[in-house]
């Protein structure tokens, strides 16, 4: 078996997640089946079962406050459209595996999720989004009819519920900003408590988000993140007071943070650059003391009731592990582990907005080299120092791998993330293209034989470079794009409907000249590189339809292209199936390339 196989094949866990009543129960995912499934373990004895085993995989889970249930979101084929269900987090009554699942809101029909809160005695709070309703929050009390206690057209969702359960925070946007949300306590009839709204005075671009409410009987604090000075960063506030204490957290990047479960400090994330950081912040000596971890990218991280630290860490280089600051490895999956990979370099190009940030790996042997540079979705989402199992597979057959922080990513800045605005596709491309000149440059990258490549943004950012960059690819790889911004817009979820109006400006009938300048299918006449697109049958958010007009126009013209279409949404979540899709987007490539297969 080849290398880059046995790296997608290696059994994967996520960070346990625990309840925090009964924290040795704790909850975690895996695809040690070849599909991606929740599982219970108990910490205390060991055991661990597999708790959903779904065709297409299950990965929306969480554990009640005392540990007794877990709820899961169950949908069809990967269409996000569903209900959550749960069973007891032992087995089921007759002892088999998964026994016991029932419906965790029987007043309720299909939607999408908007957010998920348990509280202690039983009451649950749902968030909902569909085309017909817009979001609304649900309160369920054990053996009670749903009550709805909000309703918006814009997009909302659940943040947390108070430790007594008498407060919940909510995210909303109905102010029309889906990029930046502000927050409201409510209490459980719907009442408001208090708002915290960074969009008033009409500038509208500055976001916050709920945090958590602070774990202790009696404590109605609530940790918010906000954008005040440029980044995300944490404030603690009261809402039944309105104070709000500042905290000294000094960090040049994205901060988030969340309680340690005796409420004395917070566990920081920070986000810079690409990697990531720990630290402890003591309230009672308004400090920060740092966690130590390796370099690379810690993509979560928990505080336990006894102080210490689980953290999923990675690099480019070395695959993911759960470890714990009292030392060693939590979780280890069942199975061979994964081959290590090439580390990252960092390249800093100047771009027209300002410095680009790229990750590039490199093969054995002299530049230059084929390159995939492989663009990462979102759009606000960052390419990291983290294990990949994809670029490392190009790297395996002889690919330089080039990963773009472009305008719109995360964790450079307020005002890196929301640049885009109203050139929607076009500033990523921008910044994409002043890489690519470096690449070729600097000896890197061979100008004859570059590849773009993406899922979902990504694979957007790739048609729209194929179109209005013609000349500066020779193969395209694109995976559950965005073809037709129209029809997308059209055929999506709505809280993406709301998304794309923020970054657009409107509708497609209100700024049509936007979504035009913005759209794939408008240059698909100039496309000349061969387009391979792989997409799902199931997917709600870059919708089977668009993509369908977008491959009729290629086919009109007799232009060179392959289409995969897969029985799933928006990616699939069954280990075989992403073997597969990775391995036609290799064999695409090196036949029109002309490179050596391995």
């Amino acid at each position: 078996m080849p290398e880059w196989e046995k790296r997608f094949r290696a059994p994967r866990v996520s960070l346990p997640d625990w309840a925090e009543d009964a924290p040795e129960r704790a909850l975690f995912v895996s695809n040690a089946t070849g599909t991606y499934e929740l599982y219970a373990w108990d910490r205390a004895s060991g055991e661990q079962r597999q708790a959903t085993d779904r065709p297409n995989g299950t990965t929306d889970g969480v554990l009640s406050l005392d540990g007794e249930w877990i709820w899961w979101f169950s949908d069809t084929d990967g269409d996000e459209f569903g209900v959550w269900m749960r069973q007891r987090f032992a087995a089921g009554a007759d002892g088999a595996d998964g026994a016991g699942d029932e419906p965790a809101v029987p007043g309720l029909g299909p939607s999408y999720p908007a957010g998920l809160a348990l509280g202690r005695d039983g009451t649950a709070v749902v968030g909902r989004s569909t085309d017909e309703d817009g979001s609304t929050l649900h309160v369920v009390r054990p053996g009670e009819t749903p009550v709805e206690i909000y309703r918006h057209r814009e997009s909302a969702g659940v943040g947390d519920l108070s430790h007594d359960g008498s407060l919940l925070a909510i995210e909303h946007t109905e102010h029309g900003d889906a990029m930046h949300s502000a927050v409201r306590v409510l209490r459980l009839d719907g009442s408001v408590v208090a708002q915290l709204d960074d969009t008033e005075g009409g500038t509208r671009e500055l976001g916050l988000e709920v945090l958590g409410f602070a774990p202790v009987e009696g404590d109605s604090r609530l940790l918010i993140g906000h954008q005040r000075r440029g980044r995300w960063e944490p404030v603690v506030w009261n809402p039944l007071t309105g104070e709000e204490t500042e905290l000294a957290i000094e960090l040049p990047g994205d901060v988030n943070a969340e309680w340690y479960p005796d409420g004395s400090g917070l566990l920081v994330a920070h986000s810079f650059e690409a990697r990531s950081e720990l630290w402890r912040y003591d309230f009672a000596k308004s400090a920060l003391i740092q966690v130590e971890t390796p370099a690379g990218t810690v993509s979560g991280a928990t505080a336990r009731p006894d102080g210490s630290v689980e953290y999923l860490w990675s690099s480019a280089a070395r695959p993911p592990e759960v470890r714990s600051t009292a030392g060693g490895v939590v979780l280890n999956p069942p199975g061979p582990a994964a081959p290590a990979s090439v580390p990252v370099e960092d390249a800093w190009v100047e771009g027209p907005g300002g410095r680009v940030h790229a990750l590039v790996q490199r093969p054995e042997g002299e530049g230059p080299f084929p390159t995939v540079f492989e663009i990462h979705g979102g759009p606000t989402w960052h390419d990291s120092d983290a294990f990949a199992a994809g670029p490392a597979a190009w790297v395996d057959h002889g690919f330089a791998v080039v990963r773009v922080n472009y305008r719109g990513s995360t964790g450079y800045g307020r005002e890196w993330t929301d640049a885009l605005k109203h050139r929607v596709g076009l500033i990523e491309l921008e910044d994409i293209a002043a890489v690519r000149e470096w690449a070729v440059d600097s000896g890197l990258a061979d100008p004859a034989r570059l590849v773009l490549s993406g899922g979902s943004w990504g694979g957007y950012l790739t048609l729209l470079g194929l179109g209005t960059q013609p000349d500066a690819w020779a193969v395209g790889l694109a995976a559950v794009p965005v073809a037709d911004y129209v029809t997308a817009y059209h055929d999506e979820m709505e809280a993406l409907k709301a998304m794309d109006r923020t970054l657009l400006g409107g509708t497609p009938e209100e700024v049509p000249e936007r979504f035009a300048a913005s759209s794939p299918l408008t240059y698909v006449d100039a496309v000349r590189a061969p387009v391979y697109i792989s997409a799902g049958v199931n997917d709600p958010r870059c919708p089977i339809r668009q993509v369908e007009n977008y491959v009729d126009r290629l086919a009109a013209r007799g232009a060179v292209h392959e289409v995969y279409r897969y029985d799933a949404g928006h990616g699939s979540l069954v280990v075989e199936e992403r073997i597969k899709q990775v391995r036609l987007e290799l064999e695409f490539a090196v036949k029109h390339l002309g490179v050596g297969a391995r």
